[in-house]
Formats: C-alpha cells, structure tokens, sequence
C-alpha cells in the first residue's frame, strides 16, 4: 500500500503539472515579461505566505499541524526585504491582492482557523513547491533581472536554513505519513491539495490577463 505522502503526490500530480505549466509562469520564466511582472507575482505570494503563516503561533501546539509549523520555512521576512526591493521601501501601501489571490488567502485562513488538516494540505503544496520547483525559478529571475546570485529579489527562493534540501524533503514526507488522520480525513486532505493548486493556477491566470503578452 502506498505511503500517504505517495497517495498526495500522485492524486495531486495533474494540478500540479497546470501550475507549472500555466502561460504567466511560461511567459515569465521564458523571460518573455518584464521585472514588473515578477514583482507582481512577489506581492501576490506575500498575500498568500501572510495568510499561511499568521497562523503558525496558534497551530503550533495542535497534534495534526503543529509539526509542520517549522520556523525554517518561513517565507514573510524573505518576502518582504524582496519587495523592498522591486517596489521601494512603501511597497506595502501600495500592494493588492488580485481577485484570485484574495479567494486563496481566504481559503487558507479558513483552514488554519477550523481544519488544521486543510492548513496542512495548503502547508504542502507551498513549501515543498518552493524547495524544489522555486529553485528553478529562482535562477531564471537571477539571470534574466540580474538579481545578485540568493539576493534581494529573490531571497524568497532561498532557504538559508535548510543545508540539505532532500533529506528535509523526506522528512517533510515522513511527517505526512505520520499525520494522525483516519482515511476518510486523508482523502479530505487530499481533496484540499487539489483544491490549493486549483486556486494557485487561478492567481496564475489573474496574472496572466494583467500581463498579457502583446500579440
């Protein structure tokens, strides 16, 4: 049988293959945009790790979530120096969420404030992104903006605390295996990652019509 981390991964994979693959993330990697996109794209997440991580205080102490609230991951201080540096030190005064980045923000404070189980689906599908996807993204932003190398701009992608990113990768998956859930909760869970990717490819696509390439 199938570890519960594999049953994630698996039942996921589709979601995740549209996230990745979205025309914003193509056109942007693809260096097919400007730096005012990726820092649109910046200000979203901020709007998204805020929701996600205001939680963390509370969720710390909870049997189901608070192994995974790891002061490692956390993504706020790294995104907020970024920002500062693509928008100017008022940034903050200045940012919005999109429609879309709204409904996800939304969703996962619904999670962490009544189903620490759906916190941790959202919980997955961000961070272990970023260990292994972001990296990629993190190089094509050095070299197409000229970000210094794990710089401001891109500090988001750098997980300063994490020496050996597949061993935490597998503990990570270790901890989902262990989550105490009976299976009609796991398929909740699972139902959840889905749902977190389903919102993430809807902030891609708000981006995308706000960053249309010209024909």
């Amino acid at each position: 049988m199938d570890s519960f981390s594999t049953v994630i991964r698996t039942a996921s994979h589709e979601q995740h293959v549209e996230a990745e693959t979205s025309t914003f993330m193509s056109d942007l990697l693809g260096g097919r945009l400007g730096v005012d996109a990726y820092a649109r794209y910046t200000e979203q997440l901020w709007f998204v790790y805020e929701a996600l991580e205001s939680g963390t205080g509370r969720l710390a102490s909870d049997p189901v979530a608070g192994p995974f609230v790891q002061p490692e991951l956390l993504r706020l201080p790294s995104l907020e120096r970024d920002l500062a540096h693509l928008r100017g030190p008022g940034w903050r005064s200045k940012a919005s969420a999109l429609p879309a980045t709204r409904a996800y923000a939304d969703r996962i404070r619904a999670c962490a404030a009544d189903w620490p189980s759906g916190w941790v689906a959202h919980h997955y599908t961000r961070y272990l992104g970023d260990l292994s996807g972001g990296q990629i993204i993190r190089d094509k932003a050095e070299r197409t903006w000229g970000f210094a190398r794990k710089g401001d701009g891109v500090r988001f992608y750098v997980f300063d605390q994490i020496t050996n990113p597949a061993a935490f990768k597998r503990g990570y998956r270790e901890l989902l295996d262990a989550v105490p859930a009976d299976d009609l909760e796991k398929q909740r869970i699972v139902a959840e990652c889905k749902r977190a990717f389903a919102l993430n490819t809807a902030v891609f696509r708000a981006l995308g019509e706000e960053f249309p390439l010209s024909a």
